[in-house]
């Protein structure tokens, strides 16, 4: 299912380094949720400290922890990388990280010097170690696959926006003098939503589009060169713009453009699907690029206008595109890996995917998140929509959370009562 070859149980990772991952980013999900509920409308505003909390809890907490739980999972898939020891280099970047994640939120909050040191040494530590492995493996490799090259360029870009972020925690912390703050600040931005959660997302999507929706292949004009592209334009901006500044406009112009191709490309497969049935995966993918294609129609707009609801709403659509994106991914990996791991344990009574999550449960979640999206912007304009957005947002990852809980229980159930195939007893 996941690759031409096959997938067998060697290389996959053993399905609780997925699960645990998955774990992490619906918990703090539900961290946002209650967030929302305390800081309210004061998210939206920039350059405040709830809103740098809220922001962090999701790209890091959240966005992070699901996208370990792809890259550990989907490495040895699309780009035939098996990653040795998962569950020990799990547990040496899980802590930490999340350790990290709460300590920054926490310096964010005080203020304290030694936080943002602390958060700076776990963080740093962490996301560098693991990236810096799996860039290893993949650098090794002969042949590439698009999806292998575009993962590639995004952990360089994950890493360069971990690197950007450690000058900041260190000018926040008083031990440098934060000249090019402001500067840095923005470059850490497009790294981080251009350059590793839209890259990551466009990466994988060049294999699992085709292969879980049986649509014809994207060009190879678009697969081969978009990843390196936007590589490339975030790096010759970051380091051109020191002397001209206002080209950071011409940029992020550039990028909503190609951005906005991805995603009309990617809507077009869609209908060209050999499958006719659109399950909540379909419409959870059809959702993100839709809000992808708004949030980069509202960069371009906030370009030539300073309202800040313009810029507040290229934030929640961005947003939303990668959290749909998250739950399309989630809602094909959970049942897979459930049933894929326990028929190669050779067990008769192995549950089939749709009684791991039925497609049903997946729709439910759909209409909870578009829910919430339309909650976040009535919020814009009727302050008290703010707590049923921060309610929904506890229910739609309280929801993955639960479905992650039922799918281990299933499997541990399965492991204890379930009668396996003997294959000793078979002669040819």
């Amino acid at each position: 299912m996941f690759s031409q070859n096959g997938l067998s149980l060697d290389q996959a990772p053993p399905i609780s380094v997925v699960f645990r991952f998955f774990l992490s980013g619906s918990l703090f999900g539900i961290l946002f949720g209650t967030l929302v509920l305390f800081f309210q409308n004061n998210i939206f505003r920039i350059d405040s400290a709830e809103a740098l909390i809220a922001t962090h809890t999701l790209t890091l907490g959240v966005m992070l922890s699901f996208m370990f739980a792809a890259l550990f999972q989907m490495l040895p898939v699309i780009a035939g990388v098996t990653l040795q020891s998962p569950i020990r280099k799990a547990n040496f970047v899980q802590y930490p990280f999340v350790l990290g994640t709460i300590t920054l939120l926490l310096a964010f909050k005080s203020s304290i010097s030694w936080l943002f040191i602390l958060a700076s040494l776990l963080l740093g530590g962490s996301i560098l170690s693991i990236a810096a492995i799996m860039l290893k493996n993949l650098f090794k490799l002969q042949n590439h696959s698009s999806s292998s090259k575009g993962i590639l360029t995004a952990l360089i870009s994950l890493c360069l926006v971990v690197l950007l972020a450690l000058y900041m925690t260190t000018a926040l912390a008083g031990y440098t003098d934060g000249e090019y703050y402001t500067y840095i600040k923005k470059a850490h931005y497009s790294f981080g939503l251009f350059g590793w959660i839209a890259l990551l997302i466009i990466s994988i999507s060049f294999q699992v589009i085709e292969m879980f929706y049986v649509t014809p292949p994207y060009p190879r004009l678009v697969s081969h060169y978009l990843p390196l592209t936007l590589l490339l334009l975030i790096a010759f901006t970051t380091f051109t713009a020191f002397y001209i500044p206002t080209l950071w406009k011409t940029s992020n112009i550039v990028l909503a453009l190609l951005l906005s191709g991805y995603a009309l490309l990617t809507l077009k497969r869609l209908t060209q699907r050999k499958r006719p049935l659109a399950d909540a995966t379909v419409w959870f993918w059809r959702l993100g690029l839709s809000s992808l294609l708004v949030s980069m129609l509202t960069i371009i707009c906030s370009m030539f206008t300073d309202i800040s609801i313009i810029h507040t709403l290229s934030y929640l659509f961005f947003a939303t595109f990668a959290l749909s994106i998250v739950f399309a991914m989630f809602y094909k990996i959970i049942p897979f890996l459930t049933w894929f791991h326990l028929n190669s344990q050779g067990y008769f009574s192995a549950p089939m995917m749709h009684e791991v999550i039925h497609p049903k449960t997946a729709m439910k979640h759909l209409y909870i998140h578009i829910s919430t999206l339309i909650s976040f912007l009535l919020s814009l304009f009727f302050q008290p929509f703010i707590y049923t957005a921060g309610i929904l947002t506890l229910l739609s990852f309280g929801w993955m959370l639960w479905q992650i809980i039922h799918a281990w229980k299933l499997y541990l159930y399965t492991q204890e009562t379930g009668e396996k195939f003997d294959m000793g007893n078979m002669h040819y």
